[in-house]
């Protein structure tokens, strides 16, 4: 069983897995299950060797819907592996919401501050965020972290309150402030992923293999996958990673809003619940004076 980490978490295991995939998808029911991956709104249990069931346990996570639709459009117009669908599962009475069927994807996640190949890898992140931005955007929905950052300003200054104990709190109100001051975006809506994590993201040899979880992903200000940089490089690297990008200081300062304030909403939250989360997060607020 997952530890459980919100409020209004439906409950998943092996045994639950194993019923729904015997009951819609008979074909599979002889395949092993097990669990390979917990995320912050999903479970990821690998069917065999070559499938991964994708199971939310938060009520109001729409990313079901989205990547059944999207993800097939979007695959054909990029070079590193994503995910295919290959079904859709129903909600039942032990199980009220969606669920999908995945190809399993091979390749390491990355550990930042572990990295062998860092440049490398700032440069394949680089290519992967132009391909997304080049993404044809007319239909697309609106990126859950395409948007402004001023309405997550009274949050993101709660929550820094209640780590100052792991983290430099003025320092990093700083560099908030200055991404709220940072003129909007003034291109048009391009495609971004908007969960550039650590662990959405795979390498082979320590170069980029697959980008994960396409949940949050849609249209707006691309700034927010710029979060790459420091979920993931080191400072050299990621220098790197911006000249690639030719980003101005404007959007640098925007993307560096959206890298702190998921890390500082998501560390008191999962600093109990989740540790890999708040790992990731704490690693995230060490970087951003780079």
């Amino acid at each position: 069983m997952i530890t459980r980490m919100h409020a209004d978490e439906v409950p998943v295991d092996e045994q639950l897995v194993r019923r729904l995939v015997r009951d819609q998808f008979p074909n599979w029911a002889s395949l092993p299950v097990s669990l390979a991956a917990t995320g912050t709104v999903n479970a990821m249990y690998r069917l065999g060797d070559s499938m991964v069931v994708r199971l939310p346990f938060v009520p109001d996570s729409t990313g079901i819907g989205f990547e059944a639709e999207w993800l097939p459009k979007i695959a054909r117009e990029l070079d590193v592996a994503i995910p295919s669908v290959l079904g859709i599962g129903e909600p039942t009475s032990a199980y009220p919401l969606p669920w999908l069927v995945l190809n399993w994807l091979e390749g390491d996640m990355v550990v930042p501050g572990e990295l062998e190949n860092a440049d490398e890898l700032a440069s394949d992140l680089a290519v992967f965020i132009t391909d997304m931005r080049r993404l044809e955007p007319i239909g697309a929905p609106a990126g859950y972290r395409c948007g402004p950052l001023y309405p997550l300003d009274s949050e993101v200054r709660k929550c820094l309150s209640q780590v100052g104990d792991l983290v430099r709190v003025p320092e990093l109100l700083l560099l908030w402030q200055r991404a709220l001051d940072a003129p909007s975006w003034a291109g048009a809506p391009v495609w971004a992923h908007c969960d550039l994590l650590s662990g959405n993201v795979l390498t082979l040899e320590g170069r980029l293999s697959g980008i994960l979880d396409f949940a949050a992903a849609g249209v707006g200000d691309p700034a927010c996958d710029l979060m790459a940089g420091w979920s993931m490089l080191p400072a050299a690297s990621r220098e790197i990673f911006r000249e690639l990008l030719g980003i101005d200081d404007h959007e640098w300062d925007r993307g560096r809003g959206w890298a702190l304030s998921q890390a500082a909403i998501a560390l008191p939250y999962y600093r109990n619940t989740f540790p890999a989360m708040a790992a990731t997060s704490l690693h995230i607020l060490g970087e951003l004076g780079g």
